[in-house]
């Protein structure tokens, strides 16, 4: 059975996988080589998808900063 791509939409999970392959990495007292390019890979996909959705979400938070800003401007005048 293929193992299933994973969700490099939800941060929380590439978090998680990432931390999961850190520490494959920490318990090998020889590391098969191409395993670990595997994981290697797999993690530089991760790390790609994590900072693409962390600067979405950090442009949802400035838009909702934008909206906040025009409320509070409009109650005021």
């Amino acid at each position: 059975m293929a193992k299933e791509k994973p969700d490099t939409k939800n941060l929380n999970n590439s978090l998680k996988r990432l931390f999961e392959i850190t520490e494959w990495f920490d318990n090998q007292e020889e590391i098969d080589v191409e395993e670990g390019l595997k994981k290697v890979k797999e993690a530089a996909e991760l790390i790609k998808a994590s900072k693409e959705r962390l600067k979405t979400v950090e442009n949802e938070f400035e838009e909702i900063k934008k909206e906040i800003d025009i409320e509070e401007e409009k109650e005021q005048i």
